[in-house]
């Protein structure tokens, strides 16, 4: 693993412009679960919930829910090394921004100042009729559902539900930087949800160099995975950070 750190921290230290892609993983250290597998949300909660069409009909039974995953439970959490070792490379300039599936905010609060969120976030609620958007924090959840000042409307959390498209500006910014990227780090992610899994791919068909931060084989590892280090985020980031900083 020694050999591989240092040869992933020659690349970075190299490398002009480097992003990093973060999956489910890296959020699992700061006590929130991915929502697939076999101790995934959805083995406990029924995914319909967060199904678009679902939620437009149902909106104040699918809020019960949301609140006890999302607002409850989630509100708990708070970044982890692999995060801050993030914040600490974009401060350093050893990184460009970071793309995530994620929607717990961490690497924000991290503070990472460039992250692209694929599928939005849940520290935010937005109206669906008039647009307004609202912080979470200032949200009383004890009267659901929550609705809008201005038009009494149900709010939604203004992250992707099924049935949404990706937020275009994300998605524009996630592809343009990885098509610039000369080092990519994966981090957390299996690759198992697309189209957020094309953006490593799209980085390495641009000829960017792949590290991989992951316990286990993901779908990346044999297709676009030029270095794995094996491990947990944390621990792997905070052994990069010793061979970085």
């Amino acid at each position: 693993m020694g050999i591989l750190l240092k040869k992933a921290a020659e690349f970075i230290r190299n490398s002009n412009f480097t992003i990093a892609f973060t999956g489910a993983g890296i959020s699992v250290e700061s006590g929130i679960p991915p929502f697939r597998g076999e101790l995934g949300l959805w083995n406990k909660y029924n995914p319909e919930i967060l199904d678009l069409g679902y939620y437009l009909n149902h909106s104040e039974d699918c809020w019960v829910y949301i609140r006890e995953i999302f607002y409850d439970f989630f509100a708990n959490a708070h970044p982890n090394k692999a995060h801050l070792v993030l914040a600490e490379m974009e401060q350093k300039g050893l990184l460009k921004s970071v793309i995530t599936q994620n929607i717990d905010n961490l690497h924000f609060e991290a503070g990472n100042k460039v992250v692209h969120e694929f599928h939005g976030n849940s520290k935010k609620l937005k109206c669906l009729t008039c647009g307004k958007v609202y912080d979470a924090n200032k949200i009383d959840f004890e009267n659901l559902p929550p609705r809008c000042e201005a038009d009494d409307k149900i709010l939604k959390p203004d992250f992707i539900f099924f049935g949404e498209g990706i937020p275009p500006k994300a998605y524009s910014n996630s592809f343009s930087d990885a098509e610039k990227a000369d080092v990519c780090l994966i981090i957390g992610s299996t690759g198992e949800v697309t189209p957020a899994s094309y953006v490593p791919r799209a980085a390495k068909e641009a000829g960017a160099t792949i590290i991989e931060i992951n316990p286990e084989e993901s779908s990346f590892t044999s297709s676009v995975t030029d270095i794995h280090l094996k491990g947990k985020a944390s621990e792997i980031m905070t052994e990069l950070a010793q061979e970085l900083f």
